[in-house]
């Protein structure tokens, strides 16, 4: 190293022998970064050929951490060149560069670390969800509840180890945080209560991220987005975003149509009075059709019967179920079901009803003026 310093004094003098180590030690810190980067490419494309979970979310969680600490190395050695002492004997004090330098020091070597576990987290959390990577994928709600806890874990445990670092009472902070966590709990309670209402989520798993909820006590209708932990996001059948405190859940009825087990057909159908006499062979002939049906499920209850006379027709009842639970399908399925049942109606001569009205005259009506 003197022997590069002694040949770069003679070729640009010795005030500029500064200037050049720190350019060269600076260039050499990014142009390595720039390398790492092409390497770990290389890698992340290697691992994509394997599908597994681990090696891309390890892999990519590298990639910052490393980069940056090849950058916090060379800030170190340009400080080195320039001559900033960053350790000094016991008694002595450091100029306030060497200070910056070694806080910034101890700040990475909390930070870096914390960075790659945040990274590996994140990644880990998104291939489990991946049907690509873990088949079948594991629950959304469940991952995304893990991976929210593992990164608190993270950061709580960073910063109670930077605090350490720079001589922070942890002792009298927790102490000072468990007299004023009593004031802080009346003061935001409503902020706790979402939280354990979140945490009852977690636990009762009511519903799950992706499922179609509603609640019969209030307005609460859609598909569940985002289940966090101060509120959940459900998004409305008209596109538009609701947000809910967690804490509402504790105190509302929710229905959860994701998780019928079958869709149901009730309808009611009138016939003319005047087809009456063919009602007894149209329920029998609608009853053996849905048996026969592929889309409904005769295992449960399948009922077909004459109901009631009505004001303007004789009715009768189908009530049964169908197999999907698609909201799209069960639409055709009940269309396909409701047209047979007209055809059945028609082959029998008989016509479905519609609201008519009869009047009687006691004493007829003249058709001649003459004889009004």
């Amino acid at each position: 190293m003197q022997e590069f310093e002694n040949w770069l004094e003679g070729l640009i003098g010795e005030q500029f022998v500064l200037v050049v180590e720190i350019f060269l030690i600076v260039f050499a810190a990014l142009f390595l970064g720039y390398l790492v980067n092409k390497v770990i490419d290389r890698l992340e494309i290697q691992a994509a050929k394997t599908k597994t979970v681990w090696d891309d979310a390890l892999i990519e969680a590298f990639r910052r951490p490393v980069v940056w600490f090849i950058w916090v190395s060379g800030i170190n050695l340009a400080a080195i060149a320039a001559g900033v002492v960053l350790t000094v004997p016991v008694g002595e004090q450091l100029t306030a560069w060497g200070k910056l330098i070694q806080l910034a020091n101890t700040t990475a070597m909390v930070f870096l670390p914390m960075l790659f576990l945040l990274n590996f987290i994140k990644r880990a959390e998104q291939n489990f969800l991946d049907p690509e990577y873990q088949s079948p994928p594991v629950d959304e709600t469940t991952a995304k509840a893990v991976g929210k806890l593992l990164r608190a874990a993270v950061v709580i445990s960073a910063a109670l180890i930077l605090m350490d670092q720079f001589d922070v009472n942890i002792s009298g902070l927790l102490a000072f945080g468990g007299i004023g966590g009593i004031a802080v709990g009346f003061a935001a309670k409503d902020l706790l209560a979402n939280f354990f209402g979140g945490m009852m989520i977690y636990f009762d798993r009511p519903f799950k991220v992706g499922d179609w909820v509603r609640s019969p006590d209030q307005e609460i209708e859609g598909t569940v987005e985002d289940i966090g932990w101060r509120m959940t996001r459900i998004r409305t059948f008209d596109k538009r975003p609701l947000y809910i405190p967690n804490s509402v859940f504790t105190q509302i009825s929710i229905e959860n149509p994701s998780r019928m087990t079958n869709r149901r057909i009730y309808e009611t159908i009138g016939i003319r009075y005047d087809d009456i006499a063919a009602m007894d062979a149209i329920v029998a002939d609608v009853k053996a059709m849905l048996l026969a049906h592929d889309e409904i499920d005769t295992r449960q209850t399948l009922i077909v019967n004459f109901n009631s006379f009505a004001a303007s027709s004789v009715d009768f009842f189908v009530y049964t179920f169908t197999k999907t639970c698609n909201w799209v399908h069960f639409h055709e399925v009940k269309q396909d079901v409701l047209l047979k049942i007209a055809a059945i109606i028609d082959n029998h001569g008989a016509e479905i009803a519609f609201p008519t009205s009869t009047v009687h005259v006691p004493n007829g009506i003249a058709t001649n003026p003459t004889e009004a």
